[in-house]
């Protein structure tokens, strides 16, 4: 099976076409790659990183720790120097030692929160983040070109290189720890300590969050963060149907704020106090509003178009420019790279703020969502309502599609664009947004996105309405475009 290199690396089925030799394979085009020219592709970044120096780093799925073992030694046998983390790490933590060692890029082995029998390649560039489409590109140029020429992966022996100093290993823990310290306001929670419960849902994210909040008077009770590569049966995705344990937790008195981290802790999801889940686009707007109001903070905000328009709202009355993104982080990230950005985030979970890594930190905002409930004196569910009240209502849902038969990416754009609606649930269509798939915004700030997928007959079906009449009418109108194309 090919091989594809896409945006943010490469993800498959374990024992199919994940495989030691074909991670080999990769990791050698990706070290090809980093020792081309232009593999920073005119970025300038102070002080210059080691052209010479990777960053591994693996979470806890099947066979991850071995997979970058071997990782390790087809870039030691490359010429460079290896930093192999000793144990299962975050991504965001392999990020920021990335940018924090000045390492020319990394590798962390993940599949994040997909399915358990998949594993996955991330590549990390020197700015601690994922590596932007054209490097990652160059990547797959160079994975075509050796498979053409028969080449195969340079190789050495793993103690060998041990003992050359090629790969040293390492806990990146300790100096993240650090940097959220000067990030997050840790004598405001320890004013009003939490009462929390931590779910790592089985990822690389256990116990890095109780770990930081170890002497602020927090009292954390962690579920799911013993090792279970098979992540108990479930994605370990951090949305509101994978999450009755948490909930569960909750409702049994065992704390009164939920947090939750995925697979490799880059994405986050939260309950209130009575186990309800609170989505990202609440976590985003909250952390907005925190930042502008609390804080103080200035910036430009970047969001994806599948994201609340809450966020544009507040933006609006903190004279903020707000910047809308196709799906992916790594958009948003090009812009935390060229600007100040006081916020970044997409509805899947991952975000980040200013003075971080432009890279979704679960981590980080579990911390910041929790600064911002022990700020408020409030409960999580006053300060939704609150936020629902100011700039709201906002009821969200997606749906995926099934087209009774394949149409052409393009071709579907150019249906959805051609037959768009004069209206939806009695609202005007004001605007149609062509970013990634089509969106209809509405009179009423709701809005409606079709993004047709590129590799099966599915249409992905976002909505946001200001009632739950109008969401249903949006997510109507999404079936009915999809039983429609015949």
């Amino acid at each position: 099976m090919p091989i594809n290199f896409g945006t943010d690396g490469w993800r498959a089925v374990i024992s199919d076409t994940f495989t030691f030799h074909n991670l080999r394979m990769v990791t050698q085009a990706i070290a090809d790659a980093v020792n081309s020219e232009g593999w920073l592709n005119g970025l300038e970044i102070d002080p210059p990183p080691d052209p010479k120096l990777m960053v591994v780093g693996f979470d806890t799925r099947f066979l991850s720790d071995r997979y970058a073992r071997e990782a390790a030694r087809v870039l030691a046998a490359n010429g460079f120097k290896v930093l192999l983390c000793q144990a299962d790490a975050p991504t965001p933590v392999v990020s920021y030692t990335i940018k924090n060692l000045h390492a020319i890029g990394g590798i962390m082995i993940t599949a994040s929160h997909n399915a358990p029998r998949y594993n996955g390649v991330k590549l990390k560039a020197a700015y601690g983040g994922s590596a932007l489409p054209e490097l990652c590109r160059k990547v797959e140029v160079y994975l075509n070109d050796n498979e053409s020429q028969g080449r195969g992966p340079n190789l050495i022996d793993y103690d060998i290189a041990r003992q050359e100093g090629l790969i040293t290993r390492f806990n990146p823990i300790p100096e993240y720890h650090a940097h959220l310290r000067k990030l997050i306001n840790f004598d405001v929670i320890a004013e009003n300590p939490q009462y929390i419960v931590v779910d790592s849902m089985y990822g690389a994210g256990r116990g890095v969050i109780r770990g930081l909040l170890e002497g602020t008077g927090c009292e954390i009770h962690e579920i799911r963060n013993e090792m279970n590569p098979g992540f108990g049966g479930v994605h370990p995705e951090p949305i509101g149907q994978y999450l009755s344990a948490l909930s569960g937790a909750i409702c049994m008195g065992k704390g009164s704020l939920g947090l939750a981290t995925d697979g490799d802790a880059d994405r986050i999801g939260a309950m209130d106090e009575r186990g309800v889940f609170v989505d990202p686009h609440k976590i985003i707007a909250l952390s907005l509003q925190y930042l502008a109001e609390k804080r103080g903070l200035k910036g430009s905000v970047v969001r994806t178009v599948s994201t609340t328009r809450m966020v544009d709202l507040l933006a609006a009355r903190y004279g903020l420019t707000v910047h809308e993104t196709p799906v992916g982080f790594n958009h948003i990230a090009e812009y935390m790279l060229k600007e100040p950005v006081l916020i970044g985030g997409e509805e899947s979970g991952g975000i980040s703020f200013l003075g971080h890594i432009p890279e979704g930190d679960g981590i980080i905002m579990g911390l910041l969502l929790t600064e911002i409930v022990a700020e408020s004196g409030v409960t999580l569910s006053e300060l939704v309502a609150n936020l629902l009240a100011d700039v709201g209502p906002a009821v969200y849902a997606r749906r995926d599609q099934r087209l009774k038969r394949p149409v052409a990416k393009e071709k579907m754009v150019d249906i959805l664009i051609n037959d768009a609606p004069k209206e939806i649930g009695g609202q005007k269509v004001n605007e149609v947004s062509t970013k990634d798939g089509v969106k209809y915004i509405l009179d009423d700030n709701s809005w409606l996105l079709i993004r047709p997928s590129g590799t099966e007959p599915v249409l992905r079906v976002y909505a946001e309405g200001r009632t739950d009449d109008m969401l249903q009418a949006l997510l109507a109108y999404g079936e009915k475009v999809a039983t429609s194309v015949v």
